[in-house]
């Protein structure tokens, strides 16, 4: 204790003595002989997940954070915080070089002598303590992560010496308003609240730089003993709730004495601080995609991009921890207006519920030539928490929007949607719009020709798809009227003359995969839409028909800025060639007449304003799943009624007195409608020589 005491006195006594190294002795040599250097990294800041306005605007869906911290300047803190932490943490901090050796000295003998770690570090050592502690934090080791913080905290000598050589080394470094900004901005107020900012928002839905006196000094206070001094409950002690905060009021009471004793304040100040009640008004922020409301399923396709691209980090870990700590301001392709039209046709037209039945409604709109995900809604409310899901059918964690390795389902049957893969390559191969085809009913429909199967054939025994309408009897129908009416038999006689593989090839490049990973399948059925795909993928096939032929990968988010500012680096769309122009073209006009005389016209005819659009219907056999999707040149949307589990006929099934297989034909409208007001469109193509 002798040899520990003349060491303070003599590298602590002034800063000039403590830098000059003037007295040599063997035990000022071991201090000098320690490290000096501090590392100081970027703190652990909340990130945030924004849509943004056509004004430009943005919005807050949520926040993400290990530790709820928001770093401000200097200028951002009021004074009465910054007189609050000397007077009552350090009040010789603006004399010392770091440490302060009459505190120093009496906590260090008290810390031997019972073993237990007591105070008297100056504000220049605790923030060197934080910023140890904080190394421990980053850390996605568990067992490397609390070794880290043991040594960290150790009540030792050994360790009290190593943070007084670094608080010396700091306050050679940095000025003295640096250290103390960087102090408050770094020290915990309570549980996961972090930094003057935070604990302001939080305590009192204040900001660093509006806190009164009194909130100022109880905020201080709650850094010398977070969990007894706490501000987000009362008193547990002797009266329990009635006791109110008694004890953070006699901290803070001692910090005002300190500070009219150091001249910070006037008497009259201190007796009104002194005067003023206990009054936190806890605001507990937002975290997690739970918060987003109807959006919180488009949060959680931001949250898996920012996880699972390796733009953002080597690995998933790191990439995670990365944004739980960076202080990202993530702005998304959400476009609001859009979105809560999704949302409200969603909610109006499909239950979260059914009795017997687990019924999935979602809504997907896609950027045409940008491949922006502009909305994405469904009917369930959104929970990763297995006990909130418990609760009821109506929560679930997996959108149903997207492939299962983007947190969505194993997909769902798109129905006829899917015929528009067997029209491309129908042009692709050379024949036309108004070429006819052998469309008759029939009970085996032999071989078919596929490049990928061995010996180049396949054949599907029993196989004997039937026509939607028991009018659809043809012989002979056109591309075109198979388009129109969808018509299952024309579609497979338009198959039967091309290759299965390529149509498999062709629905691929406009980017569809199964929503399970898996490849995409090729027999004569998957013709008419068999493959379980997620409806962002049809969305995205959609706006590359309408893109002339070009699909845009999807992407969720616009740009990101760290917390300094700068903008970081994110996943841009990969637009492609999925099919000539011309192709798109012939696929425009025939999927334009099935809006306007085909089996699209309820959808078309409620939209408004109107500008050319196309689309397709989808149905999947007994009416389970129903389907509208298509686009104006701007803009394309996928809307569905799908069942998750079990199976009713949407024909004979209603909501509220609606029939649920128009379902798709309300909101697809109601969506489009917004669309069209917003965006506007163009007129597409016209096929040349009735391809």
């Amino acid at each position: 204790m002798s040899a520990i005491a003349g060491v303070l006195v003599t590298a602590a006594v002034t800063p000039a003595l403590a830098l000059s190294g003037v007295a040599a002795t063997d035990t000022i040599n071991v201090f000098e002989n320690l490290p000096d250097n501090l590392k100081i990294d970027q703190l652990s800041q909340k990130s945030n997940i924004y849509a943004t306005r056509a004004d430009g605007t943005a919005t807050l869906l949520a926040s993400f954070y290990d530790q709820n911290r928001v770093e401000v300047a200097s200028d951002a803190i009021n004074q009465f915080v910054k007189d609050a932490a000397t007077s009552g943490e350090d009040p010789r901090f603006y004399e010392h070089g770091g440490v302060d050796l009459q505190g120093t000295v009496t906590g260090l003998v008290t810390t031997i002598a019972s073993g237990t770690a007591r105070g008297g570090s100056s504000i220049t050592q605790q923030y060197v303590k934080n910023v140890l502690v904080q190394e421990c934090e980053v850390l996605t080791d568990a067992k490397k992560r609390s070794d880290c913080y043991d040594t960290a905290t150790a009540t030792t000598p050994d360790r009290k010496l190593k943070e007084m050589r670094l608080a010396i080394g700091v306050e050679k470094k940095y000025g003295k308003d640096d250290i103390l900004r960087s102090y408050l901005n770094i020290t915990g107020f309570g549980g996961t609240v972090y930094g003057i900012e935070s604990a302001a928002e939080y305590y009192f839905g204040a900001t660093a730089a509006t806190l009164t006196l009194p909130q100022a000094a109880s905020l201080v206070a709650i850094v010398n003993n977070p969990v007894k001094f706490q501000l987000d409950q009362p008193d547990s002690a002797t009266n329990g709730a009635a006791n109110g905060y008694a004890a953070n009021k006699d901290r803070r009471d001692y910090i005002l004495g300190e500070m009219l004793k150091y001249g910070k304040i006037n008497q009259a100040d201190h007796d009104a601080a002194i005067a003023a009640p206990i009054e936190p008004s806890i605001h507990v922020p937002s975290t997690g995609c739970q918060t987003a409301g109807g959006s919180a399923y488009f949060c959680d396709l931001v949250v898996n991009t920012l996880q699972n691209n390796p733009v953002f980090g080597a690995d998933d870990t790191t990439r995670m921890a990365s944004f739980r700590r960076g202080g990202y301001n993530v702005y998304t392709t959400l476009d609001l207006d859009l979105q809560q039209a999704a949302e409200a046709t969603v909610k109006a037209n499909v239950p979260s519920t059914f009795p017997g039945w687990d019924v999935g409604g979602v809504a997907v709109s896609v950027g045409v030539g940008t491949g922006k995900v502009l909305a994405m809604a469904q009917n369930k409310d959104y929970s990763q928490d297995p006990a909130v899901q418990a609760t009821g059918a109506n929560y679930t964690g997996i959108n149903y929007n997207t492939n299962i390795d983007q947190g969505g389902s194993s997909g769902f049957q798109p129905g006829s949607m899917y015929k528009l893969f067997t029209l491309a390559e129908w042009l692709t191969e050379g024949h036309s719009l108004n070429e006819r085809v052998d469309s008759r009913i029939k009970s085996n429909w032999g071989t078919f020709r596929d490049s990928c199967a061995a010996g180049g054939t396949v054949s599907f025994p029993g196989y004997n798809p039937k026509n939607d309408s028991s009018s659809e009897t043809g012989s002979n129908y056109s591309a075109l009227e198979s388009t129109i009416n969808s018509i299952n038999t024309g579609f497979i006689g338009m198959a039967k003359k091309l290759d299965l593989c390529a149509i498999r090839k062709t629905a691929e490049a406009f980017d569809v995969t199964r929503a399970d990973g898996a490849p995409l399948e090729q027999g004569a059925s998957a013709v008419l839409g068999t493959n379980e795909v997620a409806p962002l993928s049809m969305a995205v096939a959609f706006a590359g028909i309408a893109n002339k032929g070009t699909t845009c990968s999807p992407i969720v988010i616009d740009h990101i800025t760290g917390s300094d500012g700068t903008a970081l680096p994110v996943p841009a769309s990969d637009c492609h060639q999925s099919v000539d122009p011309t192709i798109a073209a012939g696929m425009a006009t025939a999927m334009q007449q099935v809006m306007t005389r085909g089996t699209a016209t309820q959808s078309y005819g409620a939209t408004s304003p109107k500008v050319p659009m196309i689309g397709k219907t989808g149905t999947t056999d007994g009416n389970k799943d129903t389907w509208m999707g298509g686009a104006s040149s701007k803009v394309a949307t996928v809307v569905g009624v799908m069942s998750v589990t079990g199976d009713k006929d949407q024909r004979t099934t209603y909501f509220n007195g609606q029939q649920a297989a128009t379902a798709r034909h309300r909101m697809w409208p109601a969506i489009m409608s917004v669309a069209n007001a917003k965006y506007g469109g163009d007129a597409f193509s016209v096929a040349v020589g009735g391809r």
